[in-house]
């Protein structure tokens, strides 16, 4: 727009006022942030670079175009790995690292993820849902770092995460996601960070039998699961136990797929879905398939 039409517009709309609102209407839009649901990735693929795993590539390629994107302010996690007897969210301004796994090699415990926190920021989400309790007793664990370190690598965007309730409903996980929906507004990124199939119980007898291929049914569990977030029958995924005969065998503990349940509640008419990944897991029982409303 030239100057004279830019001179034009404002005449057009009146007042100062009226401009102030514009511009304050402009900045809302710009700044709605995209929600994603995400896997984390194996603990054994940590070591491995993005060249060496697909997945993490995807995750690299993602970051770089959110953050050309989009103006982030923070970023909110929401990990199978925070489970806790109530909802806490992690005020600490700096983010210590879990290694939240045991019996390792060391080079797994090499990595460094040197992530800053969002205090004023998660505090928002006390006031948006005072059930939810503020602490400092938290980091980022390995739902959070591994997956981070490829999406944002220079670890310039604030990050902190929102612990699971672990006995509450599914239904009460999708409720929460829609509470904090608000915040899509204010720069913050959410991310849920799961997996939508996980049962280490059966990856445990695969090891060792030292036959890490496929069980067969994960297959058809994902495409099935990939249906309903397509046609948006979130009421099946948040009643995931008894709407697929395979439910329970997918996700025998609630903690890797709950987080589904959050981004699900994020999600608005005006989103546009789509998968940045839906490669082949690297061990059975699991599911990396991973997308982005925006």
């Amino acid at each position: 727009m030239n100057r004279t039409k830019f001179l034009q517009s404002l005449l057009a709309m009146g007042t100062l006022s009226s401009f102030k609102n514009y511009t304050d209407s402009l900045q809302v839009q710009s700044s709605r942030m995209p929600v994603l649901f995400t896997s984390h990735g194996s603990p054994m693929d940590i070591p491995l670079s993005k060249e060496q795993r697909p997945f993490w590539n995807a995750l690299h390629n993602l970051g770089e175009e959110l953050q050309g994107k989009y103006e982030i302010k923070a970023a909110l996690v929401v990990s199978a790995h925070w489970c806790a007897k109530g909802t806490f969210v992690n005020i600490s301004p700096e983010q210590t690292q879990i290694y939240d796994y045991y019996g390792f090699p060391q080079n797994y415990y090499d990595p460094k993820y040197k992530a800053k926190g969002a205090p004023e920021v998660a505090k928002e989400v006390t006031k948006l849902i005072p059930s939810v309790s503020e602490t400092t007793d938290w980091g980022l664990d390995h739902g959070a770092w591994p997956m981070l370190m490829h999406l944002f690598p220079e670890a310039n965007i604030p990050v902190f995460q929102m612990s699971i309730s672990y006995y509450e409903s599914p239904q009460y996980h999708y409720e929460l996601g829609k509470q904090l929906k608000s915040l899509r507004e204010k720069g913050v990124l959410i991310i849920g960070s799961g997996s939508m199939i996980h049962n280490l119980q059966l990856v445990g007898q695969k090891m060792r039998t030292g036959d890490m291929s496929p069980f067969g049914w994960e297959t058809e569990y994902d495409m099935w699961l990939k249906k309903q977030i397509d046609e948006q029958n979130f009421k099946n995924l948040i009643n995931y136990e008894t709407s697929h005969k395979l439910g329970k065998l997918a996700a025998p503990t609630p903690d890797h797929f709950v987080p589904l349940l959050y981004t699900l509640g994020l999600t608005d008419a005006k989103d546009q879905l789509s998968y940045f990944y839906e490669g082949n897991a690297s061990i059975p029982a699991f599911s990396e398939r991973s997308f982005i409303y925006k």
